[in-house]
């Protein structure tokens, strides 16, 4: 049956629970009374099936029925109260004087020991209105889970949106208390969860086994998601409250998590690499949660070069009810902390362990040496940002003071050849990845979008230059006026005119009016400049637009009268610095300081909080290195790039704009003013191309009724006839999975989705056109002699059609919503024409970041205009960069062959720029060198090998085709489901790799592929 009812598919899911999960069936609890979210007859037979004594179990039936039933508080209070009396249990006694016993109303230790049961269709009829979810789950009559169902048409985001609407006040609030995960599901989008409160756009899918395509997504990750011990440990290891929201782990949270206990029960350090804006922090908070409660004797160091995250970790620690933290003040203090066996947890930024003088650093290691602190407990370090902070003589400090420690590193970049030894030395392998195409596929981080913009200057005179120079250096010499000519005649000077300034000022008002996120004050941006003095002129510009009292400038500046002391030079003219003093000392005069916080930081605090929470009281931080790491923003959605930057830093500052945000935030921006092509001589020479307008189509149907009634029959008999051969094939008994398997395959397969369009697109197509050919004909069904069979029979055709694509165009993704488009739409229209200020000078217009690569390179350089086309330099760095940035992507899938193709791209780069090697040559051996690349393995690799893993497999073995053939067979016969998650199972997986390599060195080398390789294994 295509799109059965949401009663067919709530059977199949009650089924499930209990016969393959093992849940016990309470029953249909429509006409129930008194439905409760603790249901105290099961939870007293439980506590005293555990050897809970009848006295002590009534107490804590009591409290615990008290708890969820109360109307004090909030929502999230009493669910956080409740949860920290599941977790940590009920303190009672049966006498005074007696000690306190501890009643755990569920056994996190042993699972069996629970009774997990579902009731269906369960009444609530407490709140101001009835509600009845679709099922409920219970821990031993504790309501901890609750699904809500719809039907394959319905878009799950309905479902979500009744789970919210349940736990309003209006409806039923108290009954969520207990609640601890939310569902929704249906049968062509699969499971989303969440928890209390969480937003519709944050309800998460949850992903594993990929391969896996039996049933429907629905039921897969019910059982992933529902199995006992998984929701236990999701429960127990994985919920976060973080000032006012319950957080619920993601699926890469959830498995980092799991691969790092392994590592912390070896006492061996690593490297967990999430990309920037997908949970870093909760990492942490989760990590370091379970290492304290798993680990005898465990102290847990934080060290960061940010103070917002400093101030996160302490919160949310003392969250969960990790109250023996401290945070230092000094190296001196940090020294102290450690050799004394609290506080546990020690949060510290990064510089308190260097704050000695480049003169005596080397001395101070030595001491250190020579002197061994004796540390107090078992010593695990989190460093945020590990490839930023420790490098260098900072490494030798650390390995110094904290030298038995388990160093633990958290990156949001890859690991560049620069870094890389420097911080695995410290940290280790890999503990996790999940690189930033995973995170934009998986809805966590919105993808980015790239956009060049030049603004061109030239040099109006330049014999009155020349004159008014000679003029004001009349009194120096050559050498002097050389020396002059030196310090203002670099391009960053020259970048910096104030007429440059003003025409990027102008550039962004534009933008501010007509850009949709920015010109319906639902979003808002960051400027980054190249200095300090050049973010206080863009301030200083920005007073007289409309953005005045809607910018803030946010820097490392703190004015003190001592930094101009030197800097009158008895002219009128201010230097740069005395312009830097002036506007600092004029933004904050009416600035009243708050708690121990000086006049600069109340100020920065309070722009940045607007900038989170009110887009439209500020609309713009200008910045030059300080928010451009750990900065989380929602409503950013545009920044602009007036500095040059490259490799982590540049990638964590684009990162800014990625975080989710409302539904009409569909990329982040990205706005460079720095990708300058041209030769500086006597002026800059900028070359720019049109901005393509980006156009967005709708297929409109227009139905154009016959005259003659013969061709319209004709017609409709045809296009049933077209959409039946298409669905020919589709296996019995012809149901909504069956059509979605043939017309998509497996839907967590891109490469699936890809392969099966040809049909989908087939399918679309027939049904329009059946579509209209009934709708020609329906008005004259009698006058065109039809019977009534007939006339029953297209009408209920025309349903099953229309329910049919629909299910296909949810289950593959192919849905879209128009009204998103408005704006966009909108836009368009209002800006068709270009400004002269600025022009887009990239030649890879509305095009994502990930998919610029895929271009040819012949159709990329031909799209350049011609005056790029013209500058070898500048096509030859376009190339370089994005090729450069492919191979890092990818290193991981290949490790061996993006090794020779990032030596074959820096050979190729430095005959280049030693000019052994023409230009034409050069073009030529960097498409092949793409090539290679996109293709991802050598033209003579066995055509039996026909996968990526298979050929990373190739690669390492040194092209031993038979040895890894027999290495696939045997991965492959051993693997186990769920094998990254468990220990044991990964022990089988490396077995079968030694048992056919014979070498223990290279047994995690392959087992790093084949982990990296999750499509396949």
């Amino acid at each position: 049956m295509i799109n059965p009812i949401e009663r067919i598919t709530q059977d199949r899911i009650v089924q499930l629970f209990q016969q393959e999960l093992g849940y016990t069936y309470y029953g249909n609890w429509e006409k129930k009374e008194h439905n409760s979210n603790v249901e105290e007859e099961i939870l007293k037979r439980n506590l005293l099936s555990r050897g809970y004594s009848e006295p002590l179990t009534d107490k804590a039936v009591k409290e615990v029925y008290d708890l969820a039933v109360t109307n004090s508080g909030n929502l999230y209070q009493r669910n956080k109260d409740m949860y920290s009396l599941l977790r940590y249990g009920v303190k009672a006694r049966v006498d005074l004087g007696e000690q306190f016993d501890t009643i755990f109303p569920i056994d996190w230790n042993d699972f069996d020991k629970n009774d997990f049961g579902i009731a269906e269709e369960v009444t609530l009829t407490k709140g101001e209105n009835n509600r009845r979810p679709d099922v409920v789950l219970y821990i031993n009559g504790i309501a901890i889970g609750v699904l809500e169902l719809k039907r394959g048409t319905t878009d799950i985001s309905e479902s979500i949106n009744q789970s919210i609407s349940n736990q309003k006040v209006l409806f039923n609030e108290w009954f969520y208390t207990t609640v601890q995960l939310l569902m929704a599901g249906n049968n062509t989008q699969g499971l989303k969860y969440g928890t209390i409160e969480t937003e519709n756009k944050y309800y998460l899918a949850w992903k594993e086994d990929e391969n896996e395509n039996q049933g429907y997504k629905l039921d897969k990750y019910l059982k992933k998601l529902c199995a006992k011990e998984r929701i236990l440990d999701i429960i127990y290891n994985g919920i976060v409250f973080d000032a006012g929201k319950k957080k619920l782990p993601r699926p890469h949270q959830y498995f980092a998590l799991k691969e790092a206990q392994e590592f912390i029960r070896k006492k061996e350090g690593g490297i967990i690499w999430h990309t920037q804006g997908s949970g870093k922090s909760l990492m942490m908070v989760m990590l370091g949660k379970w290492i304290l409660e798993n680990v005898a004797n465990s102290r847990i160091v934080i060290l960061t070069d940010r103070t917002e995250l400093d101030d996160q970790i302490e919160r949310v620690f003392k969250d969960v009810g990790e109250t023996d933290v401290a945070k230092t003040r000094s190296g001196k203090e940090l020294m102290q902390f450690l050799t004394s066996p609290r506080p546990r947890l020690v949060c510290s930024l990064i510089h308190k362990f260097g704050n000695k003088t480049e003169t005596d650093f080397d001395t101070f290691i030595k001491d250190l040496q020579d002197n061994p602190v004796n540390i107090q407990g078992e010593i695990f370090v989190f460093i945020d940002e590990c490839h930023r902070t420790q490098s260098g003589k900072l490494n030798q400090v650390m390995k110094a003071v904290l030298h038995n420690a388990v160093f633990i590193g958290f990156t949001g970049t890859p690991l560049l050849k620069e870094d890389k030894k420097t911080t695995m030395d410290v940290f280790g392998r890999y503990i996790h990845t999940y690189k930033f195409n995973e995170a934009v596929a998986d809805g966590v981080v919105k993808d980015l979008m790239y956009e060049g913009r030049a603004i061109e200057q030239n040099l109006t005179s330049e014999s009155k230059v020349d004159q008014w120079f000679e003029v004001k250096t009349a009194g120096l010499n050559d050498f002097q006026k050389n020396e002059l000519k030196k310090k203002w005649g670099t391009m960053q000077n020259v970048l910096s005119s104030k007429s440059r300034m003003e025409k990027i000022v102008t550039d962004i008002i534009v933008d501010f009016s007509t850009k949709p996120r920015l010109k319906n004050q639902m979003g808002n941006a960051i400027l980054v400049a190249s200095s300090i003095y050049e973010a206080a002129k863009y301030y200083s510009l920005f007073l007289n637009t409309e953005l005045k009292n809607k910018c803030a400038i946010i820097t490392s500046y703190n004015p003190n009268a001592s930094d101009v002391s030197l800097e009158d030079t008895g002219t009128d003219n201010e230097t740069d610095k005395q312009f830097i003093y002036k506007t600092y000392t004029d933004l904050l005069k009416d600035v009243s300081v708050k708690g121990n916080k000086s006049k600069t930081e109340t100020y920065e605090a309070d722009a940045k909080e607007r900038f989170r929470k009110e887009p439209v009281r500020m609309k713009l931080l200008i910045v030059v290195s300080k928010l451009l790491t750990g900065f989380d923003a929602p409503p950013c959605t545009y920044i602009y790039i007036d500095k040059k930057m490259q490799d982590h830093t540049l990638f964590q500052a684009i990162c800014r704009v990625n975080r989710l945000d409302t539904d009409d935030k569909d990329y982040g921006y990205i706005i460079d003013y720095m990708e300058l092509f041209g030769n500086v001589k006597d002026a800059i020479n900028v070359y720019t191309s049109e901005l393509d307008s980006e156009e967005f189509t709708q297929e409109e149907v227009s139905i154009q009724l016959k005259d003659r009634l013969k061709v319209a029959k004709d017609r409709l008999f045809t296009a049933f006839e077209i959409v039946e051969s298409i669905c020919e094939n589709v296996e019995k008994p012809k149901n909504d999975l069956a059509y979605i398997h043939y017309f998509c395959g497996n839907t967590e397969k891109p490469e699936d989705l890809k392969a099966t369009e040809y049909k989908r697109m087939a399918l679309y197509k027939a049904i329009v056109e059946y579509i209209r050919a009934y709708a020609n004909v329906k008005a004259d069904f009698i006058a065109a002699e039809f019977t009534e069979t007939e006339i029953r029979r297209f009408n209920d055709k025309l349903d099953e059609y229309l329910n049919l694509r629909e299910i296909i165009r949810i289950a593959s993704g192919e849905t879209i919503n128009l009204k998103a488009y408005e704006a966009d739409m909108r836009f368009l229209i209002d800006t068709y024409i270009k400004a002269d200020e600025s022009e887009v000078i990239s030649p890879f217009e509305n095009i994502s970041l990930l998919d610029l690569l895929e271009i040819n390179i012949d159709t990329a350089i031909d799209s350049l205009p011609n005056e790029i086309k013209g500058n070898k330099e500048a096509v030859a760095e376009i190339i370089e960069n994005n090729v450069r940035s492919k191979i890092v992507e990818e290193h991981l899938l290949d490790p061996k062959y993006f090794d020779q193709m990032s030596i074959l791209l820096q050979e190729l780069i430095e005959r280049r720029k030693q000019e052994t090697i023409n230009y034409q040559q050069y073009l030529k051996e960097m498409a092949e060198v793409i090539r290679q690349v996109n293709q991802g393995k050598n033209d003579d690799v066995p055509k039996c090998l026909n996968t990526k893993g298979k050929v990373a497999l190739y690669h390492t073995l040194d092209g031993d085709e038979q040895l890894t053939l027999v290495l696939e067979e045997a991965v492959q016969y051993a693997k186990q489901d769920g094998f990254r998650e468990n220990i044991a199972k990964q022990k089988l997986v490396k077995k079968a790799i030694y048992d056919v390599v014979v070498d223990i060195n290279k047994v995690e080398e392959i087992y790093k592929i084949i982990d990296a390789h999750k499509d396949e294994y």
